[in-house]
């Protein structure tokens, strides 16, 4: 018999109490974390179970008032089956709303009388974990509070639930679909090993939005009543989405703020640079959403000198050494492509060199290529053109995620050691 997602969610969830003795959530406040943690509540209640679930939230200090009231009544009216970890860390976090800063830091001692609200009386903060450091980014807190966590319980086990959903992105679609049973927890697509004994699983990872919805209706979950003034506001269902609000992907909704939330907004205006510049333009051809106009004169490539001319020196060193980067790796190793992309490149006269065998686990082909100026053909994304700078140095990207770059060199070195710092702990 054919069984829906919710079914088969049920019986994940079944498997992960029965294989793993510590277990805790990864909880937002958004509406796919919100169900994922009422279905493990649900489990828990339905079957009596002599035990606790851990519930870990990142507080990033600034969020809709409606988020934070969410996640206190979640805690509140759970506290009997909940181990609450809410962390209150300044660690580094990207923002994509200036030229002038790269990161901003939640909770940042030098500006705590600008916090837009008191820190929570029953949180943990940097002093409660040895591992932190002040140049550690919120991505690396998260594996690491892993680790730690799972020493902490003194676990055999540990798993952590993350509420993905392979339609919220490509990039989500590759993590549970990649084929890579080695990383995964007894060859569950929708498992990741994050170090050993210690895995990511995505439960929900096949739920579509409206299966969020009809299950807060049909088990009338509560949920966080922000989606309901983002409908009210004409946001559609697959734009609503709560996350830190100087990311890339918060530029065009960072305006709903004055809306949605004015005293947070007034509050917040001043934690980062440029946030009010990115609520009036972040949806405008002026930060490259929508459509990226070209000024009558220039090519995208002196179009591309003359916006780094205008960037602060550490901002357009950043830019020129990802750009170099990438300007080698076409030259040298080549990025693997589609054979259509690779025959209509050669139909258009771009030259292009073809190499025969990979490395990489993918049946395209590596190109070597030299820089173009810009490429009408399908895949856009996936080639090497100055009109992609253009729009990472528009949208500031720094970390230019939008060209596909991962962590750097650097940025991967100052994790090992961190990393390393941690191990060292562990045997002491």
């Amino acid at each position: 018999m054919k069984r829906n997602v919710y079914e088969l969610t049920l019986e994940r969830i079944e498997l992960l109490f029965n294989e793993f003795d510590n277990i805790y959530v990864s909880f937002s406040g958004g509406k796919d974390s919100g169900v994922m943690l009422n279905l493990c509540i649900e489990y828990i209640r339905k079957h009596k179970l002599k035990r606790k679930i851990g519930v870990f939230c990142m507080d990033y200090e600034i969020q809709y008032n409606e988020t934070v009231d969410y996640i206190d009544r979640t805690l509140k009216a759970n506290a009997d089956i909940l181990e609450v970890y809410r962390v209150c860390i300044p660690f580094k976090v990207v923002t994509c709303t200036s030229m002038f800063q790269s990161y901003w830091r939640p909770w940042d001692d030098d500006c705590r009388d600008f916090w837009v609200r008191p820190m929570p009386d029953d949180c943990f903060r940097k002093d409660d974990f040895s591992f932190y450091t002040p140049d550690m980014w919120d991505s690396e807190f998260y594996v690491l509070f892993s680790q730690w966590l799972h020493l902490r319980k003194n676990a055999k086990k540990t798993c952590c639930l993350v509420g993905i959903r392979t339609q919220e992105s490509s990039h989500r679609w590759r993590t549970i679909h990649k084929k890579d049973k080695f990383n995964t927890y007894r060859g569950l697509k929708w498992t990741r090993m994050i170090s050993e004994n210690i895995y990511n699983a995505y439960v929900i990872y096949d739920w579509l939005t409206p299966d969020i919805w009809v299950a807060n209706g049909r088990f009338e979950w509560d949920y966080n009543r922000l989606y309901d003034l983002y409908y009210q506001a004409g946001v559609p269902l697959d734009k609503q989405r709560v996350a830190s609000p100087f990311l890339l992907a918060a530029q065009e909704s960072l305006r709903l703020y004055r809306a949605i939330d004015p005293d947070m907004w007034g509050k917040m205006i001043c934690r980062a640079n440029g946030v009010n510049f990115t609520s009036i333009y972040g949806h405008t051809n002026a930060v490259a959403q929508r459509r990226v106009l070209l000024p009558e004169g220039y090519t995208w490539e002196t179009y591309m000198h003359f916006l780094l001319s205008t960037l602060p020196e550490d901002t357009r060193l950043n830019y020129l050494q990802k750009l170099s980067v990438s300007v080698n790796f076409w030259r040298k190793r080549g990025g693997c492509l589609p054979d259509e992309t690779i025959k209509k490149l050669q139909e258009i006269g771009i030259e292009v060199e073809v190499v025969k065998h990979t490395n990489y686990k993918t049946n395209k082909l590596p190109v070597r290529m030299e820089y173009q100026d810009d490429i009408e053909v399908a895949g856009f994304k996936d080639l090497p053109t100055f009109k992609r700078m253009c729009i990472c140095i528009l949208r500031n990207d720094h970390l230019c995620q939008y060209m596909g770059f991962a962590k750097t060199k650097k940025e991967l070195d100052n994790r090992k050691r961190i990393m390393d710092f941690y191990k060292s702990f562990i045997h002491e």
